[in-house]
């Protein structure tokens, strides 16, 4: 008994895949649903293709699918910013100072990545300090920052 599967077979088993990936949380039927969509596209592109070489193929499709998505997508996906950090893990962050205080007043101090969710943030310094100086946070006070001159 020889067993023949059509390229609409194929596309019809890749759809079903990614429709039970609703379904499930782990999000990889997704990418053996987009190998099988390949394959199908392979088969009708050659149909005399045995189904031993359209399974090499799935298999072969859908494992670069998934290497893809665990080695280059997945991680630039993911949030590089200090948004979500809490108040003790932004302490040490090291910002440059865009607006020097005078007197009394306050400066500004860019980071650049956000801390607490915003790269600039007014600050506090008791030390002198100038437009283009690196410092870092030491405390807050409230929505303003306790700085001191970095060493760098």
């Amino acid at each position: 008994m020889d067993i023949q599967m059509l390229w609409w077979q194929w596309v019809l088993l890749g759809m079903g895949l990614m429709i039970l990936e609703m379904f499930l949380p782990s999000f990889i039927a997704l990418w053996f649903g987009l190998g099988a969509i390949v394959v199908g596209l392979v088969v009708w592109l050659f149909p005399q293709m045995g189904v031993s070489w359209a399974v090499f193929i799935w298999v072969l499709a859908s494992g670069s699918f998934v290497l893809l998505w665990f080695k280059v997508f997945k991680p630039s996906m993911v949030d590089k910013t200090k948004a979500g950090i809490s108040r003790d893990a932004a302490l040490g962050e090291t910002g440059q100072v865009v607006k020097a205080p005078h007197g009394e007043g306050r400066g500004v101090v860019r980071f650049t990545m956000p801390v607490l969710g915003e790269d600039e943030w007014d600050f506090i310094c008791v030390e002198e300090v100038v437009e283009g100086d690196k410092v870092f946070i030491k405390d807050f006070s409230g929505n303003t920052l306790i700085v001191s001159r970095s060493g760098v």
